[in-house]
C-alpha cells in the first residue's frame, strides 16, 4: 500500500533569491487570476482550449516561463473542478495567497543537497532546514508536485511525499489498545497489560475557553479590524490544535510500537449529537478535531506496522467491562465516575470507555484470525 504525507520544509534563500522568489510568486498569482477570469467568462475547463486562449498572454504579459504557464492552467482548472464537484455555484475564484506549484524534476529538484527551484530569471539553488526532516531524504520517499509558500516573512516547500509500505497484518497483532477520546482527557489508552495512560486535557480546555471568550468579544465589535483579528485567531487556534494532535498521536505510537491494534471510536456523528448538548457547552464538543487526531494516529501507526480500526461508540461508557451490565445510570457525567449498579465496579468513565474499546479490539482480532 502507499502512504502520502505532506512535508513542510523550510527553505533559506539569500536576499537576492528572496527578491526572485517574490517576483515569481507575484507573477504566478497574477497569471492564475488572469486564467481564472477567462474560465469564469467562458466556463471552459479543457486545458488544450485554454492553452490557445491564454498561453501567449501568460508568456508575454505576465512573463511566465513555459512550464510555469502550464502549471498556472493546471492549478486554476483543478480549483474550478474542485468547486464544481462540491456542487457549489460557479463563482469567480480569486487567488490571494502567494503560492507557486512546482512539478518535481521540472520546476524543482534536489541538486547536491540543495533545492533547485525555477524562477522567472532561471533556476536558483536554495538550502533547506533538514532538522526533523531527515526521514524524507533517505531514498524511500518519492516527491510529488510541491507548493512554494511565502508566509510570515518565511518561505517553505509543501511537498507531497509518497512511500510504499506493507499493509499491517492482523495476524501479527501482539497487543490491543483501546483509545477513548474526549474533552477532559484528550485520550485515555487502555492496553493488554491492563495499564491506562491518560493525556490530560485540562490545559487544552482552558486555552480553548480563552479563545472562545476572545472570539466572542471581537464578534461583538463588528468592525473590519475585529474581523481581520478573528481570522488570525482562528488560524492560530487551528495551528495549535494540529500541533497538540500531532504530539498526542506520536506519543501513542511511540509508546506502544509495532504490531499494535489501536481501537478508537467512530465519531462521525459527533456534530449531530450536539443537539442534545447544552448550548454553552457545544463549542467544546464540536471544536476539537477528533477526526484529525484519528487520521494522524492512522498514518503514524501504519508507518510503524500497526493498525487503527474505528468501532461503534454506543454504550462504551455505560457498559461494565467486568460483568457486562449496561445501564445509563452507571455513568455519572458530572464527576466523570463510572459505578456499575450490578457488581459495583468503579473507575473513571473515560478509562471505562477505553477498556470497552480494547475488548472490541480483542473480539476483532479473534474474528479475523479464526475466520469466524
Amino acid at each position: 500500500m502507499q502512504i502520502t504525507l505532506t512535508a513542510k520544509i523550510k527553505i533559506k534563500p539569500t536576499i537576492e533569491q528572496v527578491a526572485l522568489l517574490k517576483q515569481t510568486l507575484r507573477a504566478y498569482r497574477s497569471g492564475c487570476n488572469y486564467v481564472s477570469s477567462v474560465i469564469f467568462e467562458t466556463k471552459q475547463l479543457s486545458q488544450l482550449k485554454l492553452h490557445k486562449m491564454t498561453y501567449d498572454a501568460l508568456r508575454t504579459e505576465y512573463l511566465l516561463r513555459s512550464q510555469m504557464a502550464q502549471s498556472v492552467m493546471k492549478t486554476v482548472i483543478a480549483r474550478y473542478k474542485s468547486t464544481k464537484s462540491n456542487k457549489h455555484a460557479w463563482p469567480k475564484i480569486v487567488f490571494k495567497k502567494a503560492e507557486y506549484d512546482l512539478v518535481w524534476n521540472r520546476d524543482y529538484s534536489l541538486v547536491q543537497g540543495l533545492f533547485s527551484v525555477n524562477t522567472l530569471q532561471g533556476r536558483i539553488k536554495v538550502p533547506y532546514e533538514s532538522k526533523a526532516m531527515e526521514q524524507y531524504f533517505d531514498g524511500s520517499w518519492s516527491f510529488g508536485t510541491a507548493k512554494i509558500v511565502h508566509k510570515y516573512g518565511k518561505f517553505s516547500l509543501h511537498i507531497p511525499m509518497t512511500k510504499e509500505v506493507s499493509e499491517p497484518d492482523s495476524h501479527n497483532i501482539k497487543q490491543v489498545v483501546g483509545i477513548d477520546m474526549g474533552i477532559n482527557f484528550i485520550a485515555a489508552a487502555y492496553d493488554s497489560k491492563e495499564k491506562t495512560t491518560f493525556f490530560n486535557g485540562k490545559h487544552v480546555k482552558h486555552k480553548r475557553a480563552k479563545y472562545k471568550y476572545l472570539r466572542k468579544q471581537l464578534q461583538m465589535k463588528q468592525t473590519a479590524s475585529s474581523r481581520r483579528r478573528l481570522k488570525k485567531i482562528g488560524q492560530r487556534e487551528n495551528r495549535w490544535m494540529t500541533d497538540v494532535n500531532h504530539t498526542v498521536s506520536k506519543a501513542l505510537v511511540d509508546r506502544y510500537g509495532a504490531n499494535t491494534l489501536f481501537v478508537v471510536e467512530d465519531l462521525a456523528g459527533v456534530r449531530q449529537a450536539t443537539e442534545r448538548v447544552r448550548v454553552k457547552d457545544r463549542y467544546e464538543t464540536v471544536s476539537w478535531a477528533f477526526y484529525q487526531l484519528r487520521h494522524m494516529l492512522e498514518y503514524k501507526a501504519t508507518l510503524q506496522q500497526s493498525k487503527v480500526i474505528a468501532v461503534d461508540p454506543r454504550y462504551t461508557s455505560q457498559t461494565c467491562p467486568k460483568c457486562g451490565h449496561t445501564e445509563k445510570s452507571n455513568r455519572n457525567k458530572k464527576i466523570h465516575v463510572f459505578c456499575c449498579k450490578t457488581c459495583q465496579y468503579t473507575s473513571n468513565d473515560d478509562r471505562i470507555g477505553a477498556m470497552n474499546l480494547q475488548r472490541k479490539g480483542i473480539e476483532y482480532v479473534v474474528e479475523v484470525t479464526t475466520g469466524a
